[in-house]
C-alpha cells in the first residue's frame, strides 16, 4: 500500500475565539490534507501546549502533538496528522520527545517498521546553544532508530541549503537556489553524518 507523506508548518493549531471562522483550525488543516490526499503529515509550529491527541471525525484525521508546558509561552510545537483509518494500524501512539521532536512508528510488510520523525528546528534568531541542543537531540533520536527500520525525516528546519551540490554530494540535489545559511550547514552535517 502506497502512502502519501507531507510536512506543513501550520503556524498555529490554536483556535482564536475572536476570529470570525466557524471551524477549528484542526478541521481546516484536515480538509486541506484530505484535498491533497495526504495520509500522514508532520506538523510544525503547532503552538499547542503539553502533549495530546484529538480526532477530527468529519475531517478524517487524528492529530497528535507535543508542545511546551502549558505555563510556558506557546511558540513552538510539533505533531502529526494521521488519517483515522491508519491510527488503528499503528503499533503505538506517536511519541513526543519535546516541543521540537516527535516520532511515529508505522508497520510495513515483512514485520518491518518505518520511523517517521517530525522536527521543528530553531529559527536563525535563536542562540547557537539552542540550535546545537536541537541537533544533538535529533542526532540521538536518529541513532536510536533500529537499522532495520526505514527512516523518514520530515519537518521545518528553518534552513536555506543553497545549491552547492558538489560540496555535499548525495545530500543535496543540483536544483537548489541561493546560498546556504548557518542553519543549512547544521542540517547538512546531520544529513551527512547519517547518510540522509
Amino acid at each position: 500500500m502506497a502512502l502519501t507523506l507531507g510536512t506543513w508548518n501550520v503556524r498555529t493549531l490554536l483556535d482564536n475565539p475572536h476570529a470570525d471562522r466557524p471551524e477549528r483550525r484542526t478541521a481546516l488543516v484536515a480538509r486541506e490534507l484530505a484535498r491533497y490526499r495526504v495520509d500522514i503529515a508532520a506538523l510544525s509550529e503547532t503552538r499547542l501546549p503539553d502533549k495530546g491527541q484529538m480526532t477530527e471525525h468529519g475531517g478524517g484525521y487524528t492529530f497528535f502533538w507535543s508542545g511546551r508546558d502549558s505555563s510556558e509561552r506557546k511558540e513552538t510545537g510539533v505533531g502529526f496528522a494521521v488519517k483515522n483509518n491508519l491510527v488503528q494500524k499503528l503499533p503505538k501512539l506517536p511519541e513526543g520527545l519535546n516541543d521540537r521532536l516527535m516520532t511515529l512508528q508505522l508497520p510495513l510488510a515483512s514485520k518491518k517498521n518505518a520511523t517517521i520523525i517530525s522536527a521543528y528546528a530553531p529559527t536563525m534568531t535563536n542562540p547557537m546553544d539552542v540550535k546545537d541542543r536541537f541537533y544533538e537531540e535529533l542526532d540521538l533520536l536518529i541513532t536510536s532508530v533500529p537499522q532495520t527500520d526505514k527512516l523518514v525525516l520530515l519537518g521545518d528546519f528553518n534552513a536555506r541549503v543553497g545549491s552547492d551540490h558538489q560540496t555535499w554530494p548525495g545530500v543535496i540535489g543540483m536544483h537548489g537556489v541561493s546560498k546556504c545559511n548557518s542553519n543549512g550547514l547544521l542540517l547538512f552535517k546531520t544529513c551527512a553524518t547519517h547518510n540522509l
